[in-house]
């Protein structure tokens, strides 16, 4: 099995990159425009070509995160309600979760 490959300026092998760069920044999140892993959304940002679109919710049931150190990949479920990787056990940094609706389209709330 081939793994996912990740854009942007990675600093390491476990997705680690020039903006979020600690030991718990081990993951790289797949966006909805271009389906393609970045370790962040200043990493899109900067490298991509287009603008930058959260992965949609109605695919939510296909995976939008790639683990950096066992290289699995996640559904947003997975990742977003632990603190950890489900298959390898390593730490999420809990700092991310600031910028979920950047990675993540959210609900509609208008009603």
């Amino acid at each position: 099995m081939t793994e996912p490959k990740v854009y942007g300026p990675l600093v390491d092998d476990q997705t680690r990159c020039k903006h979020y760069a600690t030991v718990l920044d081990i993951v790289a999140l797949r966006f909805g425009c271009c389906e393609r892993y970045y370790p962040c959304y200043k990493c899109h940002d900067e490298t991509a070509d287009h603008r930058r679109q959260p992965w949609p919710n109605d695919r939510a049931g296909e995976p939008a995160v790639l683990c950096g150190v066992c290289k699995r990949e996640l559904l947003i479920a997975q990742y977003i309600y632990q603190d950890h990787c489900p298959f390898c056990r390593s730490s999420f940094n809990p700092g991310c979760s600031a910028h979920y609706d950047l990675y993540f389209e959210q609900p509609d709330s208008s009603g």
